[in-house]
């Protein structure tokens, strides 16, 4: 099924191909200048640390539905082994196998393509089985640094956890805009809560899957026109699962990720960060996510920390 018209004239209003010039592959990240750096510090203020990320662990978020997209398996490849000889320092070495999407990650410009193309209008081919993301791979954007802004849209709302069925509108994002009393600016990476993950942490990685809350495909303007350098979520799919309009599955991804060259982010586990936020009453902090610099790669897993 190709892309409906709605979809294709939202993509003409969003698009950044070539903003940033013919060569550029990070797309909205461009807008994290020193300035910005240097303002999102300034919001330190406690020196307060609370950490986004899920444990890395094989009962993982994943349920099987994306082939390939394994959680974690660790396994120990040596214990306690004398390398160099009886009595001398032992070590002990680890090794694992995941999607590198399988916990909290960001997803790389490359990640999903459309019409053939993928960020600033380069062939999709250029994505190949030996060879991975020959171009915006995950390694591109070698820092993630930034003022981070906590849109609680949960908590707007008057609800701890949005229904599975909730369509997050640009109305939405207003509201926790109003709540963080702050407005969303060039260069901010949005942290969009609306409560999914209490589902993950209670035991239930299926309901937190399948129906999950999430981005309309109307908020892609909305974050176009503040200049967000990159959102995450705290659920699986990112936008709305099942998709709001029947049968066009992912148009979301495909706007922010290839129309507009912005990251986005999964499995962000934004509950300790409602509450700090809530309790400082303050929605602003500094954001480090450093994407790990798999090369070719079309996602990774990152650890990202608000620092309040």
């Amino acid at each position: 099924m190709s892309m409906p018209a709605e979809f294709h004239e939202i993509a003409k209003r969003v698009n950044n191909w070539g903003r940033w010039g013919s060569d550029d592959e990070i797309g909205t990240l461009n807008l994290i200048t020193d300035e910005v750096v240097r303002e999102a510090a300034a919001t330190v203020r406690t020196g307060r640390r609370v950490p986004l990320a899920l444990p890395l662990k094989e009962d993982g978020v994943q349920t099987g539905m994306i082939p390939g997209r394994v959680n974690p398996l660790h396994a120990m490849v040596q214990i306690n082994q004398e390398l160099f000889g009886p009595g001398t320092v032992a070590c002990s070495d680890d090794a694992v196998t995941m999607g590198l999407q399988a916990a909290t990650h960001w997803d790389a410009l490359t990640h999903v393509s459309h019409s053939g193309k993928i960020y600033n209008g380069r062939p999709a081919t250029t994505v190949t089985a030996h060879g991975g993301a020959e171009f915006s791979g995950i390694d591109k954007p070698r820092h993630i640094v930034s003022r981070g802004i906590l849109l609680d849209v949960a908590r707007a709302l008057g609800k701890d956890r949005l229904d599975g069925g909730h369509t997050v509108t640009p109305e939405d994002l207003e509201a926790a805009e109003e709540l963080a009393g702050t407005k969303v600016r060039a260069g901010d990476i949005v942290l969009v809560r609306t409560g999914q993950m209490q589902l993950y942490l209670a035991g239930d990685k299926h309901a937190y899957a399948f129906p999950s809350p999430g981005l309309s495909v109307r908020t892609p303007e909305w974050f176009h026109a503040r200049d967000v350098a990159a959102v995450a979520n705290d659920t699986l799919t990112f936008e709305i699962f099942p998709p709001e309009i029947e049968d066009l599955w992912l148009p979301v991804h495909a706007l922010d990720l290839v129309e507009m060259g912005m990251l986005q982010g999964q499995n962000w586990n934004l509950e300790e960060l409602s509450t700090a936020c809530g309790e400082l009453s303050r929605h602003t902090f500094l954001l480090s996510a450093m994407p790990e610099p798999f090369v070719g790669a079309t996602g990774t897993p990152v650890a990202p920390v608000a620092i309040l």
